[in-house]
C-alpha cells in the first residue's frame, strides 16, 4: 500500500464519495448518540460519558461537494509558499517520498496543485459544518455547558509544498496539527506552546479527576491544563515514524524554537523555526549549531536505541505477512468493530407500550 499521485490528478467536485459517505455517516451516528445521552441528563444515577467522533476529512482524496469548493474560487492560498524543488536537491526522506508516491508515472501540472489545494481547504469548511452539527445537538440538548470538547488532528498534509504531498515526513505542513479544547473552566486563548497529541489522554483525565499515577511509567504525555493554567511545560515534544516511505525508523525532537529530525540512514535535521518557518535552511551541517546538534542527538541516544526500534518494526511486518495470509485460510471474519442492534428494540415495535417509549425518548421533555 502506497499514495500515489493519483489524488492530486483527480482532485475535483463530486456530490458523494466513498469518504463523504463515511463521515456524513460519522455524523449521523454522532447525533444519534448525543441524543441517547441527553435522554438521561436528568437521570440520577447518569454516569459521565465520553465520545470519540473521528472524521477522516481533509485527508485526500482531494474532491469535494460543490458548495464547499466554491467557497475558495480565487482562494490566494491555492498556491504553495514554497514552489516545486527538484528530486536531486531534496533531503535523503523526501527523496524516498518522491519514489513512494511514484512521482515518475505523474507530470504534475500547476493547475492541478491550486485544484488539490482548493480541493483540501473545501473538505476543511466541510468538516466545520459537520462539528458544527455536533455543537448545536449539544447546545440544544442543553448539554454543552457540561460538556469538555477537544479536537485535534493525526496529521496534516503537505500539500504541494516543497513538491511534497500527503504526511510522511516532519516537516511542518505535515506534522504541525490542530489541538483546541473548550469547556467549564477552560479560558479562551492561544497558546503557541509546542504540544502533542500524547499530551490528549493525560489531559482528559485530568480534566475529568482520574488519577494516572498507578499507570504512568507505561505513558506518554503531559496535561495542557498546566499551560492553560500559565505554567511551562516541561518536556520537549517528541514524534517517531516508520511507516510508509521510509528505510528506517526517524525521530524528532521539538524543543522551544528547534526542531531536530533524526534517522541513521541520513545526515542529521535542525530548524529553528522562529527565523525559518518554511523549513528551508538545515542548520545539521552548520558550525556554528555542533554543540545543538550534539545535545539533541545525547537526548535521541538517551530516548531511543534505533537499532532496536528498527528491529521491532521488522518483526511485525514480518508476523503480519504470516498472520494476514492465516486468517483467510477457512471461514473469515473481519476484525474491524461492528457494533450490532437488534431491529426489534429500535424505534416503535409490537412489543412495546407507546406511551412509555414516547415519553422516554423526548428530550426535553413537558415543553
Amino acid at each position: 500500500w502506497y499514495h500515489n499521485l493519483g489524488s492530486v490528478t483527480g482532485a475535483g467536485v463530486a456530490e458523494i464519495t466513498n469518504q463523504m459517505e463515511y463521515d456524513d455517516e460519522v455524523a449521523f451516528h454522532a447525533t444519534q448518540k448525543l441524543y441517547e445521552f441527553a435522554r438521561v441528563s436528568d437521570d440520577a444515577d447518569r454516569r459521565p460519558w465520553c465520545l470519540t467522533v473521528s472524521f477522516t476529512h481533509p485527508h485526500d482524496p482531494y474532491v469535494a461537494r460543490r458548495n464547499y469548493w466554491d467557497l475558495y474560487e480565487n482562494c490566494p492560498a491555492l498556491e504553495p509558499e514554497v514552489g516545486f524543488i527538484p528530486y536531486d536537491s531534496q533531503d535523503p526522506h523526501s527523496k524516498r517520498l518522491y519514489k513512494a508516491s511514484d512521482y515518475d508515472s505523474f507530470d504534475i501540472t500547476p493547475e492541478q496543485v491550486r485544484r488539490s489545494r482548493r480541493g483540501y481547504f473545501a473538505n476543511i469548511s466541510y468538516l466545520d459544518d459537520k462539528l458544527g452539527e455536533l455543537l448545536s445537538v449539544l447546545e440544544r440538548t442543553r448539554m454543552l455547558d457540561d460538556t469538555i470538547v477537544l479536537f485535534c488532528s493525526d496529521h496534516g498534509d503537505m500539500l504541494g509544498e516543497r513538491g511534497l504531498w500527503f504526511k510522511m515526513c516532519f516537516y511542518e505542513g505535515a506534522a504541525r496539527v490542530p489541538l483546541m479544547m473548550a469547556g467549564k473552566g477552560i479560558k479562551a486563548g492561544l497558546i503557541e506552546t509546542p504540544v502533542s497529541n500524547l499530551d490528549v489522554a493525560p489531559t482528559l483525565c485530568d480534566l475529568a479527576g482520574i488519577d494516572m499515577s498507578g499507570i504512568a511509567p507505561w505513558t506518554d504525555g503531559q496535561s495542557l491544563l498546566l499551560l492553560a493554567g500559565g505554567k511551562e511545560r516541561s518536556a520537549p515534544v517528541l514524534m517517531e515514524y516508520a511507516a510508509e516511505g521510509s528505510y528506517a525508523p526517524m525521530v524528532a525532537i521539538r524543543d522551544g524554537k528547534y526542531k531536530f529530525v533524526h534517522c541513521e540512514l541520513d545526515p542529521p535535521q535542525l530548524f529553528d523555526l522562529d527565523a525559518d518557518l518554511r523549513e528551508l535552511d538545515n542548520l545539521g551541517a552548520n558550525p556554528t549549531y555542533a554543540d545543538l546538534v550534539s545535545a539533541f542527538m545525547e537526548k535521541v541516544r538517551a530516548r531511543w536505541n534505533m537499532a532496536d526500534f528498527d528491529a521491532a518494526v521488522r518483526e511485525s511486518q514480518a508476523r503480519r505477512w504470516v498472520v494476514y495470509p492465516a486468517l483467510r485460510n477457512g471461514a473469515y471474519y473481519p476484525w474491524e468493530f461492528q457494533p450490532l442492534q437488534k431491529a426489534s428494540e429500535r424505534y416503535m415495535r409490537n412489543h412495546m407500550n407507546l406511551d412509555n417509549l414516547e415519553e422516554s425518548k423526548r428530550y426535553p421533555r413537558g415543553e
